[in-house]
């Protein structure tokens, strides 16, 4: 699988398994959402272990601008709440910073 796809796929996994925790304590969903949200975090960070790199720390910093911009998707599409300008701007800002992460030169 591609970096792309296993950082969007680990976005999605932990998202939505916050979410549940969200639902349940500020939507007063059933507690029965939070097993699912479990086994979504824990899905989360296996995909996240996959990643091809040779330090947690370098790929987690990459994986914050995805997860913020796969965030205001989910704003977007799950919630119905159109992301407003700021939120594009801070969310690009955030890929550039990922794209420097992920794509900067390494010294030998």
């Amino acid at each position: 699988m591609t970096p792309l796809i296993l950082y969007l796929a680990a976005a999605l996994a932990e998202i939505a398994g916050c979410f549940t925790f969200w639902a349940w304590w500020r939507l007063d969903k059933s507690m029965a959402w939070l097993l699912p949200g479990l086994a979504s975090l824990a899905l989360f960070a296996w995909l996240l272990s996959l990643i091809d790199t040779d330090y947690a720390g370098r790929a987690y910093a990459a994986y914050g601008g995805i997860y913020i911009a796969t965030s205001l998707l989910w704003l977007w599409l799950v919630e119905h709440r159109a992301p407003d300008r700021w939120d594009m701007l801070g969310a690009g800002i955030c890929l550039v910073g990922a794209g420097v992460i992920l794509f900067g030169p390494r010294g030998s």
